[in-house]
């Protein structure tokens, strides 16, 4: 079956507008966060104005910079800081007016002391819309991010593994530990069925928005969910498996040279359950 690649990790040169404490950004500071690796971030999807899981969104900044910088940070400023950034008064392609739809990052460091969030407007990403489209082929990898829990700057491991998964013939890199425990994608959450319950593989993991999203609401749906250990030599157990993160939903067809069925009621349901959350006003 032929399937149509995910979309491609983002790069610098399709940033259409950059901001960094609701100002143009300028080489002084930029070249202070190019030399400096210590922060964090997230990433979002944006359709008109609103994304899924804000309150979530702005929850994983304010822990974070409590952990990294030994202080909180506002709700309230994150908000005001992406509407400046949507607004735009000219970015980096000279784009002008308020953008609606966008893939957008919140990027802390604190290079003074100071939580200073610079945040980075690109095009929207979108799935394919058939489903098989978007069914993608993970290769596992001895590998574990550290602080697994924070969603740091500095990924070069992960980077790396995905990207020789790529150059394998694969869409995603799936990183184990050394007993083959299973923790996420390189960018995803995975998840595996067994024809009763979700099962969230227990190694250190990013608890993802879209994961926590789903865990929080596929019960109610008819499909009971948990966090446990998931082992490589456990999946041919698993009638099923999916990968989520700010993208939204996609099945898995392979891991390794394990064929994985799609299971189109489980998608269909899973999906859905995540079409339903209501997006939030920034």
């Amino acid at each position: 079956m032929t399937t149509t690649p995910p979309p491609a990790p983002p790069t610098t040169t399709d940033v259409t507008r950059l901001e960094i404490d609701g100002a143009p950004a300028a080489v002084e500071t930029l070249r202070a966060r190019a030399l400096d690796g210590f922060g964090h971030f997230t990433a979002m999807q944006v359709r008109g104005g609103r994304v899924r899981g804000l309150g979530l969104h702005l929850a994983r900044l304010d822990a974070a910079t409590r952990e990294l910088f030994d202080q909180g940070l506002d709700g309230e400023r994150v908000r005001a800081l992406v509407r400046h950034a949507l607004a735009g008064d000219g970015g980096a392609d000279g784009a002008t007016g308020v953008i609606g739809d966008a893939s957008v990052r919140v990027y802390v460091h604190a290079p003074d002391g100071t939580p200073s969030l610079m945040v980075t407007v690109r095009p929207p990403t979108e799935l394919p819309a058939v489903m098989a489209d978007r069914a993608q082929a993970l290769k596992s990898v001895p590998y574990v991010r550290p602080v697994a829990h924070i969603k740091h700057l500095g990924g070069f491991g992960q980077a790396y593994h995905a990207r020789e998964a790529r150059r394998a013939g694969y869409d995603e890199a799936l990183l184990t530990g050394p007993d083959g425990t299973i923790s996420e994608g390189a960018v995803t959450n995975v998840a595996f069925f067994d024809g009763h319950e979700v099962v969230w593989p227990d190694g250190p993991h990013l608890a993802g928005i879209t994961m926590q999203l789903l865990q929080a609401r596929l019960a109610d749906a008819g499909l009971p969910t948990r966090v446990g250990p998931v082992r490589l030599r456990n999946l041919p157990g698993y009638r099923a498996a999916l990968v989520v993160n700010s993208w939204g939903v996609s099945p898995v067809r392979r891991v390794d040279d394990l064929d994985l069925p799609l299971d189109e009621k489980l998608m269909a349901t899973v999906a859905g359950v995540y079409e339903e959350v209501p997006r939030d006003l920034i």
